[in-house]
């Protein structure tokens, strides 16, 4: 956990911001899925080029291995920019690596939040939260979190907007 915010922002008043960052299996599987595709991709080129346009064709097979590396670098990036924190009246979120997004959730706009899990997270044990509000265009998600800190999320956040909401 991380308390405080990068240029100061994220905090109301004296009220500081804890932050709560996205659990290292989410990268794990960012990562061998980017490996798996672009390691199929990798070889498919060079048996492809080597087989049909002669060997030293095959070495353009390199360009989606050389993008796997870079892909590696910035999933990592990516990942450590995700967090959220749960304040008093709303949910902040933040991510973002070149264009830096804060999203605040207040707890008495939300209609709806569910636990999300395709299948290649369920696979890995992962479980995003999707918060619904009025306005569409502040629709949230906090990716990857474990099944138990998702249903718990869940949970607080639907007691919240309903104690919020009750209020309006």
């Amino acid at each position: 956990m991380e308390t405080g915010s990068p240029g100061g922002a994220g905090t109301t008043g004296a009220e500081p911001v804890v932050w709560t960052g996205l659990p290292p299996g989410l990268l794990r599987m960012r990562r061998l899925l980017l490996v798996v595709w672009l390691g199929s991709i990798t070889l498919a080129v060079g048996l492809l080029l080597g087989l049909l346009a002669g060997p030293a064709w095959a070495a353009f097979a390199l360009l989606p291995l050389a993008a796997a590396g870079w892909g590696w670098v910035m999933l990592g990036r990516n990942w450590r920019s995700w967090r959220y924190a749960e304040r008093a009246d709303d949910l902040l979120l933040s991510r973002g690596v070149l264009w830096h997004t804060e999203t605040v959730v207040p707890y008495g706009r939300m209609q709806l939040v569910e636990v999300t899990s395709g299948p290649v997270m369920r696979w890995f044990g992962l479980a995003g939260v999707q918060l619904h509000t009025a306005a569409a265009a502040t629709d949230a998600t906090v990716p990857g979190l474990e099944p138990a800190e998702a249903q718990r999320l869940r949970d607080r956040l639907t007691e919240l907007g309903e104690a919020r909401s009750a209020g309006l």
